[in-house]
Protein backbone atom coordinates (compact mmCIF):
# COMPACT_ATOMS: atom_id res chain seq x y z
CA UNK A 1 0.00 0.00 0.00
CA UNK A 2 1.20 3.82 -1.04
CA UNK A 3 2.53 6.20 1.53
CA UNK A 4 -0.78 8.68 0.11
CA UNK A 5 -3.14 5.12 0.66
CA UNK A 6 -1.94 4.77 4.26
CA UNK A 7 -2.30 8.01 5.31
CA UNK A 8 -6.29 8.66 3.30
CA UNK A 9 -8.66 9.80 6.05
CA UNK A 10 -5.68 10.76 8.02
CA UNK A 11 -4.96 14.69 9.32
CA UNK A 12 -1.67 15.85 7.70
CA UNK A 13 1.33 15.43 9.41
CA UNK A 14 2.65 18.70 10.62
CA UNK A 15 6.04 19.53 12.31
CA UNK A 16 5.84 19.99 16.48
CA UNK A 17 7.32 23.24 17.19
CA UNK A 18 7.76 24.61 20.41
CA UNK A 19 6.73 28.02 21.75
CA UNK A 20 7.03 30.41 24.58
CA UNK A 21 4.27 30.47 26.96
CA UNK A 22 2.04 33.48 26.30
CA UNK A 23 1.31 35.88 28.64
CA UNK A 24 -2.21 35.32 30.41
CA UNK A 25 -3.24 36.38 33.74
CA UNK A 26 -5.24 33.57 35.81
CA UNK A 27 -4.22 34.04 39.24
CA UNK A 28 -6.78 34.99 41.94
CA UNK A 29 -6.95 38.85 41.84
CA UNK A 30 -6.44 40.97 45.44
CA UNK A 31 -7.38 44.38 46.49
CA UNK A 32 -4.43 46.91 46.86
CA UNK A 33 -5.00 48.38 50.48
CA UNK A 34 -8.89 47.59 51.23
CA UNK A 35 -9.00 45.52 54.11
CA UNK A 36 -12.96 45.25 55.37
CA UNK A 37 -13.89 43.81 58.07
CA UNK A 38 -16.14 40.95 57.05
CA UNK A 39 -19.29 38.64 58.35
CA UNK A 40 -19.63 34.82 57.36
CA UNK A 41 -23.24 34.19 57.64
CA UNK A 42 -24.47 30.39 57.45
CA UNK A 43 -21.57 27.83 58.81
CA UNK A 44 -22.27 24.55 56.83
CA UNK A 45 -19.66 22.64 54.94
CA UNK A 46 -18.87 24.69 52.76
CA UNK A 47 -18.00 27.05 54.59
CA UNK A 48 -14.23 25.52 55.76
CA UNK A 49 -13.05 25.89 52.03
CA UNK A 50 -14.56 29.73 52.34
CA UNK A 51 -12.58 30.33 55.60
CA UNK A 52 -9.47 28.21 54.72
CA UNK A 53 -8.84 31.23 51.56
CA UNK A 54 -9.80 34.24 53.53
CA UNK A 55 -7.17 33.43 56.49
CA UNK A 56 -4.36 32.68 53.30
CA UNK A 57 -5.35 35.69 51.85
CA UNK A 58 -5.45 37.61 55.23
CA UNK A 59 -8.86 38.76 54.68
CA UNK A 60 -10.67 39.69 58.41
CA UNK A 61 -12.84 37.70 59.38
CA UNK A 62 -14.65 38.89 62.47
CA UNK A 63 -18.17 37.39 63.11
CA UNK A 64 -19.97 34.11 62.17
CA UNK A 65 -23.66 33.30 62.31
CA UNK A 66 -25.45 29.75 62.50
CA UNK A 67 -29.04 27.92 63.17
CA UNK A 68 -26.77 26.40 65.41
CA UNK A 69 -24.77 28.70 67.49
CA UNK A 70 -21.78 25.54 68.22
CA UNK A 71 -21.48 25.42 64.72
CA UNK A 72 -20.36 28.92 64.49
CA UNK A 73 -18.19 28.55 67.08
CA UNK A 74 -16.54 25.56 66.39
CA UNK A 75 -15.63 27.40 62.65
CA UNK A 76 -15.05 30.14 64.57
CA UNK A 77 -12.60 28.55 67.30
CA UNK A 78 -10.94 26.36 63.73
CA UNK A 79 -10.02 29.65 61.85
CA UNK A 80 -10.61 33.06 63.31
CA UNK A 81 -10.33 32.55 67.17
CA UNK A 82 -10.80 36.04 67.69
CA UNK A 83 -14.08 36.05 65.94
CA UNK A 84 -17.41 36.64 67.40
CA UNK A 85 -20.25 33.37 66.80
CA UNK A 86 -24.13 33.95 66.67
CA UNK A 87 -27.18 32.01 66.40
CA UNK A 88 -28.69 35.07 64.74
CA UNK A 89 -27.64 36.53 60.95
CA UNK A 90 -29.16 40.00 62.11
CA UNK A 91 -26.75 40.09 64.83
CA UNK A 92 -24.29 40.67 62.15
CA UNK A 93 -26.06 42.98 59.68
CA UNK A 94 -26.71 45.05 62.87
CA UNK A 95 -23.08 45.89 63.34
CA UNK A 96 -21.74 49.10 61.47
CA UNK A 97 -17.94 48.03 61.74
CA UNK A 98 -19.07 44.49 59.02
CA UNK A 99 -18.72 46.16 55.42
CA UNK A 100 -19.02 43.06 53.32
CA UNK A 101 -21.16 39.57 54.63
CA UNK A 102 -20.39 35.97 53.07
CA UNK A 103 -23.90 34.42 52.62
CA UNK A 104 -23.75 30.57 52.33
CA UNK A 105 -26.89 28.96 53.14
CA UNK A 106 -29.14 26.69 50.73
CA UNK A 107 -31.01 28.90 48.23
CA UNK A 108 -34.47 28.70 49.69
CA UNK A 109 -32.61 29.97 53.57
CA UNK A 110 -31.11 32.08 51.86
CA UNK A 111 -32.79 34.12 50.00
CA UNK A 112 -34.59 36.23 53.02
CA UNK A 113 -30.82 36.84 54.37
CA UNK A 114 -29.64 37.72 51.39
CA UNK A 115 -32.51 40.69 50.85
CA UNK A 116 -31.91 41.61 54.89
CA UNK A 117 -28.10 41.72 54.30
CA UNK A 118 -28.53 44.14 51.24
CA UNK A 119 -31.26 46.16 53.34
CA UNK A 120 -28.57 46.85 55.77
CA UNK A 121 -26.40 48.21 53.11
CA UNK A 122 -23.61 45.38 53.22
CA UNK A 123 -21.73 44.39 50.17
CA UNK A 124 -22.54 40.66 49.74
CA UNK A 125 -20.91 37.80 48.27
CA UNK A 126 -24.17 34.60 47.72
CA UNK A 127 -23.45 31.49 47.68
CA UNK A 128 -24.27 29.14 44.55
CA UNK A 129 -26.67 28.11 42.83
CA UNK A 130 -27.41 31.98 43.32
CA UNK A 131 -31.45 32.11 43.13
CA UNK A 132 -34.20 29.66 42.35
CA UNK A 133 -36.52 31.97 40.46
CA UNK A 134 -35.03 35.46 37.85
CA UNK A 135 -37.66 37.25 39.21
CA UNK A 136 -36.06 37.07 42.68
CA UNK A 137 -32.54 37.86 41.40
CA UNK A 138 -33.68 40.67 39.44
CA UNK A 139 -35.34 42.10 42.30
CA UNK A 140 -32.28 41.45 44.67
CA UNK A 141 -29.97 43.12 41.65
CA UNK A 142 -32.21 46.19 42.11
CA UNK A 143 -32.02 46.52 45.39
CA UNK A 144 -28.60 46.36 45.31
CA UNK A 145 -27.98 49.16 42.87
CA UNK A 146 -30.87 51.27 45.31
CA UNK A 147 -28.51 50.87 48.42
CA UNK A 148 -25.33 51.50 46.66
CA UNK A 149 -23.68 48.28 47.48
CA UNK A 150 -22.03 45.39 45.23
CA UNK A 151 -23.82 42.10 45.06
CA UNK A 152 -21.39 39.28 43.37
CA UNK A 153 -22.31 35.24 43.62
CA UNK A 154 -19.70 32.48 44.74
CA UNK A 155 -18.77 31.00 41.24
CA UNK A 156 -16.11 30.04 42.43
CA UNK A 157 -15.03 28.02 39.26
CA UNK A 158 -14.34 31.38 37.10
CA UNK A 159 -10.90 31.58 39.03
CA UNK A 160 -10.43 27.84 39.48
CA UNK A 161 -6.76 28.24 37.57
CA UNK A 162 -7.60 26.07 34.62
CA UNK A 163 -11.33 27.91 34.09
CA UNK A 164 -9.36 31.40 34.60
CA UNK A 165 -6.61 30.61 31.87
CA UNK A 166 -9.17 29.55 29.60
CA UNK A 167 -11.96 32.72 29.81
CA UNK A 168 -8.94 35.23 30.01
CA UNK A 169 -7.30 33.77 27.35
CA UNK A 170 -10.22 33.49 25.16
CA UNK A 171 -10.93 37.45 26.17
CA UNK A 172 -7.46 38.32 24.45
CA UNK A 173 -8.58 37.03 21.33
CA UNK A 174 -5.70 34.38 21.63
CA UNK A 175 -7.30 31.52 19.98
CA UNK A 176 -9.21 33.74 17.68
CA UNK A 177 -13.21 32.66 18.19
CA UNK A 178 -14.44 29.97 19.55
CA UNK A 179 -16.61 27.23 17.46
CA UNK A 180 -16.47 24.46 20.16
CA UNK A 181 -16.55 24.61 24.12
CA UNK A 182 -16.20 20.87 25.46
CA UNK A 183 -16.25 19.96 29.54
CA UNK A 184 -16.05 16.26 30.00
CA UNK A 185 -16.26 15.06 33.57
CA UNK A 186 -16.02 11.94 34.93
CA UNK A 187 -15.54 11.90 38.82
CA UNK A 188 -17.28 10.05 41.80
CA UNK A 189 -19.80 11.69 43.82
CA UNK A 190 -21.10 8.56 45.70
CA UNK A 191 -20.26 10.28 48.96
CA UNK A 192 -23.54 11.79 48.32
CA UNK A 193 -25.37 8.42 49.37
CA UNK A 194 -27.48 8.48 52.64
CA UNK A 195 -27.22 12.44 52.38
CA UNK A 196 -30.76 13.76 52.53
CA UNK A 197 -29.49 17.36 51.57
CA UNK A 198 -28.05 16.01 48.55
CA UNK A 199 -30.05 13.57 47.76
CA UNK A 200 -33.31 15.11 47.85
CA UNK A 201 -32.11 17.05 44.97
CA UNK A 202 -33.11 15.62 41.76
CA UNK A 203 -31.25 17.62 39.42
CA UNK A 204 -27.86 17.20 41.31
CA UNK A 205 -25.54 17.30 38.39
CA UNK A 206 -26.81 19.16 36.10
CA UNK A 207 -28.19 22.04 39.02
CA UNK A 208 -26.53 21.82 41.81
CA UNK A 209 -23.19 20.82 40.48
CA UNK A 210 -22.92 21.83 36.74
CA UNK A 211 -24.08 25.36 37.62
CA UNK A 212 -20.38 26.48 37.33
CA UNK A 213 -20.24 24.73 34.25
CA UNK A 214 -22.91 26.40 32.51
CA UNK A 215 -21.47 29.92 34.18
CA UNK A 216 -17.76 28.77 32.65
CA UNK A 217 -20.00 28.23 29.54
CA UNK A 218 -21.46 31.82 29.63
CA UNK A 219 -17.81 33.29 30.44
CA UNK A 220 -16.04 31.39 27.38
CA UNK A 221 -18.83 32.64 25.25
CA UNK A 222 -19.35 36.01 26.32
CA UNK A 223 -20.92 38.77 23.97
CA UNK A 224 -22.31 35.48 21.93
CA UNK A 225 -25.84 35.28 22.35
CA UNK A 226 -27.11 31.34 23.24
CA UNK A 227 -29.71 29.88 20.98
CA UNK A 228 -31.27 26.94 22.52
CA UNK A 229 -30.13 23.58 25.28
CA UNK A 230 -30.71 20.25 24.96
CA UNK A 231 -30.15 18.16 28.00
CA UNK A 232 -30.39 14.42 28.91
CA UNK A 233 -30.20 13.39 32.84
CA UNK A 234 -30.99 9.62 33.57
CA UNK A 235 -30.06 6.98 36.26
CA UNK A 236 -28.67 3.51 35.40
CA UNK A 237 -29.96 0.22 37.67
CA UNK A 238 -26.45 0.14 39.89
CA UNK A 239 -25.93 3.55 41.44
CA UNK A 240 -26.04 4.60 45.05
CA UNK A 241 -27.63 7.54 45.05
CA UNK A 242 -30.83 8.92 44.08
CA UNK A 243 -30.66 11.81 41.74
CA UNK A 244 -29.45 10.86 38.11
CA UNK A 245 -25.70 10.14 38.11
CA UNK A 246 -25.61 10.55 33.95
CA UNK A 247 -26.13 13.97 32.38
CA UNK A 248 -25.36 15.58 28.98
CA UNK A 249 -26.10 19.42 27.68
CA UNK A 250 -25.56 20.93 23.98
CA UNK A 251 -25.82 24.73 24.45
CA UNK A 252 -26.48 26.11 20.40
CA UNK A 253 -24.74 29.44 19.03
CA UNK A 254 -25.02 31.08 16.17
CA UNK A 255 -21.91 29.09 14.34
CA UNK A 256 -20.58 27.62 17.71
CA UNK A 257 -21.45 24.60 19.99
CA UNK A 258 -20.95 24.02 23.83
CA UNK A 259 -21.19 20.23 24.95
CA UNK A 260 -20.95 18.80 28.34
CA UNK A 261 -21.11 15.12 29.29
CA UNK A 262 -21.08 14.22 33.06
CA UNK A 263 -21.00 10.92 35.06
CA UNK A 264 -20.87 11.48 38.71
CA UNK A 265 -20.88 7.78 39.67
CA UNK A 266 -17.09 7.04 38.16
CA UNK A 267 -15.61 4.99 41.12
CA UNK A 268 -12.76 4.26 39.13
CA UNK A 269 -10.64 6.36 36.33
CA UNK A 270 -11.79 9.91 37.16
CA UNK A 271 -11.15 12.38 34.62
CA UNK A 272 -12.32 16.22 33.98
CA UNK A 273 -10.89 17.19 30.66
CA UNK A 274 -12.29 20.20 29.03
CA UNK A 275 -10.94 21.86 25.18
CA UNK A 276 -11.53 25.11 23.39
CA UNK A 277 -11.40 25.44 19.75
CA UNK A 278 -11.30 28.59 17.59
CA UNK A 279 -10.39 29.77 14.58
CA UNK A 280 -6.89 30.42 15.61
CA UNK A 281 -6.02 27.46 17.61
CA UNK A 282 -6.56 25.36 20.54
CA UNK A 283 -6.57 25.23 24.13
CA UNK A 284 -6.79 21.87 26.85
CA UNK A 285 -6.67 20.99 30.05
CA UNK A 286 -6.75 17.42 31.43
CA UNK A 287 -6.33 16.45 34.70
CA UNK A 288 -7.97 13.55 37.44
CA UNK A 289 -10.53 15.60 38.86
CA UNK A 290 -11.85 19.34 39.86
CA UNK A 291 -8.61 20.04 41.77
CA UNK A 292 -5.52 18.61 39.88
CA UNK A 293 -5.53 20.48 36.41
CA UNK A 294 -1.69 21.21 36.43
CA UNK A 295 -1.14 22.59 32.83
CA UNK A 296 -2.69 23.80 30.12
CA UNK A 297 -2.00 22.47 26.76
CA UNK A 298 -1.95 25.66 24.14
CA UNK A 299 -1.80 24.87 20.15
CA UNK A 300 -1.35 27.93 17.87
CA UNK A 301 -0.38 28.62 14.38
CA UNK A 302 3.16 28.86 15.25
CA UNK A 303 3.87 25.85 17.82
CA UNK A 304 2.16 24.50 20.90
CA UNK A 305 3.40 25.05 24.61
CA UNK A 306 2.70 23.10 27.70
CA UNK A 307 1.48 25.64 30.35
CA UNK A 308 2.22 24.81 34.37
CA UNK A 309 -0.44 26.12 36.24
CA UNK A 310 -0.28 26.99 39.45
CA UNK A 311 -2.95 26.60 42.53
CA UNK A 312 -6.11 24.65 42.40
CA UNK A 313 -9.77 24.90 42.11
CA UNK A 314 -10.30 24.61 46.47
CA UNK A 315 -7.76 27.61 47.09
CA UNK A 316 -7.42 29.94 43.98
CA UNK A 317 -10.99 29.81 43.12
CA UNK A 318 -12.27 30.63 46.93
CA UNK A 319 -9.70 33.25 47.05
CA UNK A 320 -10.94 34.92 43.57
CA UNK A 321 -14.34 35.23 44.64
CA UNK A 322 -13.74 37.15 47.53
CA UNK A 323 -10.81 38.95 45.86
CA UNK A 324 -13.00 40.87 43.02
CA UNK A 325 -15.08 41.53 45.07
CA UNK A 326 -13.03 43.47 47.23
CA UNK A 327 -11.30 44.64 44.48
CA UNK A 328 -14.49 45.79 42.56
CA UNK A 329 -15.73 47.28 46.16
CA UNK A 330 -11.93 49.61 46.17
CA UNK A 331 -12.21 50.74 42.67
CA UNK A 332 -16.08 51.28 42.71
CA UNK A 333 -17.12 48.87 39.94
CA UNK A 334 -19.15 45.92 39.45
CA UNK A 335 -17.84 42.56 40.00
CA UNK A 336 -17.02 40.06 37.68
CA UNK A 337 -18.88 38.10 38.91
CA UNK A 338 -21.91 40.30 39.52
CA UNK A 339 -25.34 39.11 40.26
CA UNK A 340 -26.66 40.26 37.13
CA UNK A 341 -23.80 38.64 35.07
CA UNK A 342 -24.86 35.59 36.96
CA UNK A 343 -28.29 35.34 36.11
CA UNK A 344 -26.98 34.78 32.22
CA UNK A 345 -25.59 31.42 33.36
CA UNK A 346 -28.82 30.38 35.12
CA UNK A 347 -31.05 31.43 32.03
CA UNK A 348 -28.83 28.50 30.49
CA UNK A 349 -28.74 26.03 33.55
CA UNK A 350 -32.89 26.47 33.75
CA UNK A 351 -33.11 25.94 30.25
CA UNK A 352 -31.11 22.50 30.83
CA UNK A 353 -32.90 21.67 33.38
CA UNK A 354 -36.78 22.44 31.35
CA UNK A 355 -35.08 20.20 28.61
CA UNK A 356 -33.80 17.27 30.38
CA UNK A 357 -37.47 17.30 32.29
CA UNK A 358 -39.04 17.86 28.99
CA UNK A 359 -36.78 15.74 26.42
CA UNK A 360 -36.94 18.63 24.03
CA UNK A 361 -34.62 21.52 22.89
CA UNK A 362 -35.59 24.64 25.19
CA UNK A 363 -34.97 28.21 24.13
CA UNK A 364 -32.64 30.10 26.49
CA UNK A 365 -34.34 32.71 28.31
CA UNK A 366 -37.96 31.33 27.83
CA UNK A 367 -37.10 29.15 31.29
CA UNK A 368 -37.48 31.96 34.42
CA UNK A 369 -37.64 29.40 37.66
CA UNK A 370 -36.31 25.95 38.64
CA UNK A 371 -38.61 24.14 41.54
CA UNK A 372 -36.14 21.01 42.78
Amino acid sequence: MSQENQDYGLSPRKEIKQIAAPPVEYKPPRPKAYQPRIGLIGTGGISELHLKAYRACGYDVVALASRTRAKAEARRDAFYPDADAYDDPNRILDRDDIDVVDVTPHPNDRLPILYASLKAGKHVLSQKPFVLDLDDGEALVRLAQEKGVKLAVNQNGRWAPHFSYLRSAVASSLIGDVTTLDLVLHWDQTWIQGNREFEKIHHLVLFDFAVHWFDIAQCIMAGRQPQRVFAVAMHFDQQLFGPPALASAIIEYPGAQVRMAFNAHTRLGEEDVTTVVGTQGTLRTRGSGLNDQPAMSVYLPDGQVVVPLEGCWFESGFQGSMGELLCAIEENRQPYHSAANNLKSLELCFAALASADSGQPVKVGTVRSYSN
